[in-house]
Order: structure tokens, then sequence, then C-alpha cells
């Protein structure tokens, strides 16, 4: 036995054994042992004696240590301590030790522990052994001939330093949180999100940082959820799946980073290309949004056909009940209105009389006599910074500085719908299941609730980017991916965005529980400094004028309505009605006002309250209507 192995051995259960005198032995009395307490004389002193043959015993059995095995392979090794960082309570030694001309160092949150995971990744070095077998001897551990030690990976698995595991365990079993910590030693877990009191379908999101990077992981329970974010690190960092261990489905989720930075480049350079003609004050933006639409993921052929930009919602005192205003002034609510312009336009021009119009459509017509998107016409949703509401408010916590840190709070309203405040910025959650919002209420000075825009897009993944009114004629239009340019977590945005309205239940066809991919930027554009301004811009591909709207008005600068308005859609729909009446299926008789023509969408209306029971099902609060009176205006056939 090494001297290192008695030094590491020494001094257990507080007894230390010295070998017996001869005469000791020839009597059979009571071994010298040095004790802290004297043991009585009779029958304890011959237990006490078992008890330390077989202490001796285990001794010579136990395996050793990174420690004790990096010893007897190069003795007198020096260790020294190269820094101590992390606060007083919970620091971070690293050690350092140079075998063979190469230095390896090692963390721990203890000097020990640095010192051992030192050892560790020296014994890593050590690939010039005659054999396979006599390698996994010195390592601690049984021969294992799968293991290749001439290969050119650059980590063996940690598990070879470690004492076998009692009893027969197969590989599969392993859960992958002990694995991650033989790897990786004193990771700390931190709970992100947990499910609000009423809600259904629990959800726990923990979180762990592994080298600098952070990875989740969600499930029905915290060791699940722990389990889950474990599995996504032994993946991203020493490509290790666990058998039994169903792989983080982010990953499906997300978008090529390349296609991601094309998009966003796409849309700024064309932003900046519209306003170059206009006053300073309107070129400058707290929130940009473009869509761009492609024929498969071709970013040759990209397009962007619509852009937007603003952060402002109506005041109450402007609410109209002609639909001659646009209520929601924040760039990605007022892109999608702006495709829907775009949409109008396109089936316009595919009823064209000219077959050249009609052939360069993005619609065909269907097999029910309406249209839809041709094959491969995808759409992705360009947005500068994250969507507010909860998509916002619980995505930094990825790029601090610190996940551990103990300013980190755990929310128990995460995933809850919110609403914007008006004439301001930022959301709050919904108030209660019985907020409804009256039209002389608002007129008197109650403030007008909008929900957020991380709600709205939510909501857009179910019922389609289209709208009630254009449903009489298309099939429902989703988008393919969205690209969010700063303060963004592909993963919680995916939970945010899909996951809250996975129990909705089957959807009529045509319908779907869109999924859109996720991608942040690689380089994103710097937040320019001041107040948001009350404005918002918009451009439609197909017309020459950028179009500028005061945000707490809901009209263009000049008093006039907006392209966007209720108003100016209803009049194109009556338009597309009297051409299309007679081609597709009609509900019911001819409706005379705005409100009427939402309602004979008939499907669409009633995936909408599909919907809305979903979100209350699962807790997460009550959808908040606008008074109706601001849809009952008449339509002009």
């Amino acid at each position: 036995t090494s001297s290192a192995d008695v030094k590491e051995n020494r001094n257990v259960s507080n007894l230390e054994a010295r070998p017996l005198p001869a005469s000791d032995r020839a009597r059979g009395g009571a071994p010298s042992v040095k004790r802290k307490r004297p043991l009585e004389e009779g029958n304890g002193s011959h237990l006490c004696k078992l008890q330390l043959v077989w202490k001796k015993l285990s001794w010579s059995v136990t395996p050793k240590n990174a420690l004790v095995q990096l010893h007897d392979l190069r003795p007198g090794l020096q260790y020294r301590m190269v820094s101590q960082t992390g606060p007083v309570h919970a620091p971070v030694f690293a050690v350092a030790v140079e075998v063979n001309g190469l230095t390896f160092e090692g963390t721990g949150p203890t000097k020990k522990k640095a010192k051992m995971r030192a050892a560790e990744l020296a014994l890593r070095s050590f690939v010039q052994f005659p054999n396979a077998c006599q390698a996994h001897l010195a390592m601690g551990s049984g021969a294992g001939p799968s293991t290749d030690f001439t290969s050119d990976q650059a980590d063996f698995p940690d598990t070879l330093f470690k004492e076998p595991r009692p009893g027969p365990t197969a590989p599969g079993e392993r859960n992958p949180v002990v694995v991650l910590n033989e790897l990786r030693s004193g990771l700390r877990y931190v709970c992100l999100a947990e499910p609000a009191e009423k809600q259904h379908a629990k959800s726990f999101v923990m979180a762990v940082s592994v080298d600098g990077r952070t990875f989740e992981g969600s499930g029905r329970s915290k060791k699940l959820a722990k389990g889950q974010a474990a599995q996504a690190a032994l993946q991203a960092l020493f490509n290790i799946r666990l058998p039994g261990h169903i792989p983080s489905r982010s990953k499906s989720h997300l978008l090529p980073q390349e296609f991601a930075d094309s998009v966003s480049q796409l849309v700024t350079q064309k932003f900046h290309e519209l306003t170059v003609g206009l006053a300073s004050v309107h070129a400058r933006h707290k929130a940009l949004a473009g869509i761009v639409m492609t024929t498969g993921l071709d970013v040759r052929q990209a397009q962007v056909i619509v852009l937007s930009s603003g952060t402002k919602c109506i005041s109450g005192e402007h609410i109209n009940d002609q639909g001659l205003v646009v209520n929601d002034c924040h760039a990605e609510i007022v892109a999608r209105r702006a495709l829907v312009h775009f949409l109008y336009a396109q089936l316009e021009l595919h009823l064209s009389k000219r077959r050249e119009d009609s052939e360069h459509s993005i619609f065909e017509q269907s097999k029910d006599g309406g249209y839809r998107l041709r094959d491969n016409v995808l759409f992705h949703l360009y947005v500068s910074t994250s969507p507010c509401g909860d998509a916002r408010l619980h995505s930094p916590y990825e790029i601090t500085a610190d996940l551990n840190s103990s300013k980190h709070i755990v929310r128990k309203l995460r995933g809850h719908l919110r609403t914007k405040i008006e004439s301001g910025e930022g959301t709050v959650p919904v108030r209660g299941p019985s907020t409804v919002q009256t039209w002389d209420g608002v007129l008197l000075g109650e403030q007008l609730i909008t929900m957020s825009c991380t709600d709205k897009i939510a909501r857009w993944n179910v019922l389609g980017l289209q709208g009630a009114l254009l449903c009489h004629f298309i099939e429902p239009v989703y988008l393919h991916s969205i690209i969010v340019g700063s303060l963004h977590h592909t993963g919680h945005l995916s939970r945010i965005m899909s996951h809250r309205t996975e129990d909705i239940g089957q959807l009529p066809t045509s319908y779907r529980h869109n999924r859109p991919l996720l991608s942040g930027v690689s380089h994103a554009e710097a937040r320019q400094p001041g107040k948001s301004p009350h404005f918002s811009v918009n451009w439609v591909m197909g017309n020459a004028d950028v179009e500028i709207i005061d945000g707490t008005t809901g009209k263009r600068s000049c008093g006039g309505s907006s392209r966007l308005c209720k108003h100016v859609f209803s009049a194109r729909w009556a338009r597309l009605y009297g051409k299309l009446s007679t081609r597709i299926p009609s509900h019911g008789d001819t409706p005379s006002m705005y409100c009427e023509a939402k309602r004979g969408a008939c499907t669409y209306q009633s995936v909408k309250q599909q919907l809305f029971k979903a979100f209350q099902k699962a807790g997460l609060g009550t959808w908040v209507r606008k008074p109706p009176e601001q849809d009952q205006f008449l339509l002009t056939l």
C-alpha cells in the first residue's frame, strides 16, 4: 500500500489502528487503540476488534480515488491554488496540477473537490497504457472493451473515475441528473416556472447553467423538469443521449441560424431604405416588425412583404364605432394587419380577368371551392424585440450574469394572459373572469383594455393570421417561423406561443395547432435610447408610400383613416363577397353589418371559443374583448 493510501484512509470513525505488540497477540488481550473514550472491558472490546478488522478489510477493497491513482502514476505532483470566485456562501475554487508538461485545472465548491477534479482531468491524458484493460483498472473501473483510449474524442466520461454503483443497473436506467453531476459536480438547478394554483395542466420549468450555457426542461414535476434540463445539457455538451429519456423538443423547433439572420437583415435593410426620405423622427423605432415571404426555405427568393413599427395603443376617448381607427399600433400587430391587406390584394389578383395576373397570385383554388396558399409559400415574422406580455416579461433570465442569483424570482403567473396599459408601456395580468368592457364605461374614462402581443400571436397559431372575414374565402394562413431580435429565449417563447394551448383538443379541417419555428439572431440590432415614439409606420408590398399612424388616435397624422382600419377591410371584403358568394359555401343570409360578416365565419368563431376555453381550463385567465359596439357598423355592399 502506498503512503498516499495510508494518508487518505487514516482516521476513520475517530479510530486509528496501530500494529499489535507480540505480547498482546500472545495474551489475546485488548489491543492498544487510541480513542476518544476508553472502551469498557468485556465483550465490547472484542466487538471493537472485529470492527477494526472489518474496517481494514474494507480499506483494502475500496477503489482508489483519482488523487491516489494519479499519485501512484506520478508521485510528488504539486497542486496549486489558482483562484477563488463566487460569493462567500457559495465559493468556487480552482486548483491546477502540471503533468507531463500539461496543466490541468479543476473547479469545485471546495479545495478538495477542485483538486480531485484536476486529478481526474489529468488522468484522462494517460492514453499510453499497454492495453485497454490496464487503463480501465488504473482509472478505477472494470474492463470496458467498448472504450477506445486512442480516440480523438476530447472528453472521456467521468464515470470512469467513479466507484461502481451498487446493484445491477442497466445503462438505460441512469438518471440524466446523476450522469451530469458526475461530469460537472456542484451544479444548481433553478425553478423558472411553477403552475398557477388553479392550473389544471401542471408544468414546472427547471434550468441549469453548465459551462456558461443555460439549459432548461419542463415536466409535470420538478424532478421530471430537472431530468429534461440535464438531458438537454448532456446532449448539447457531451453528445450523450440516455435511452428512455425523450430528447428536448425545442431543438426540432429551431430555425436554421443563417436563415434567421438573413430574414432579420432583409427586414432592417428594407426599413432603412423606405425611411430615408422621411423625417428623422419617423425613421426611429423602439420596435420593428416585418413579414418575409419565401418559397420553401430558399432565402434567395425571399421578399419582404410588410413592415411596421410602433409600441402604442389607442386611448379610450378615440375609440370609434365606424371602424375608422386602428386600435393596436404595436409593431407585430400592425404587421399582421398589413399582411391581411396583402392577402386581399393577392386574392383580388387571383380573380383578375388577366391570366398572367392570376398566375402571379399566391393563391390557388381548393377542392371545396374556396382558396388556399400555393404549396411551399411560407411566411416568417421578424420582431426586433420580444413581443410584449409573458414572452418579454420572462425571457431575459437567460442573459443575466448569474442564473443562480438569489434575485431570480419564481413567478406563479408565468404563461398567464396579460393586457397592455393604455397610453403607456408594459402589461399586467388579466384581472378576473368577469372583466367586461362597455362602450359607455370607456367613454366615461375607464381604461381601454387590449390583449398583449404575446397572447395575440398565440391566438394566430390556432386561428391563423387572416382574421374572421377572409375565412369566408380562404383557408387559415399560419406563420412558418418567428425570429426575435433581442430579449429572446426560444424555449420559453415556444411554451408561451404554442404549448399553453396544447390541450385545445381536436380542431376542424384546415385549422391546426401551429408550432412556428423559432430563432434569435446572431447580432441583435442596437436598441435606440429615449422614449418610445407615439406614431407607427407601416408599408405593404405593392404600395409605394409609407403610412404613418398616430398610435394614440389610431388615425393617420393628417387625420384620415388608415388603409389598415376595419372600415377599409370591410369594403374590400364586401367587393369580394359580391364576386364570390355564388362560388363558395354560404352560411345564411347576406350580412348587412360588419359584426354579422364576422359571425358568418362559423368555423372560425367556434375555434375561437375553443381557444378561449382552453386558456381558462389551463388556469391562464379569460380573454378580454373590446366593446361590441365598435363592430356594429353597416357594410358597403
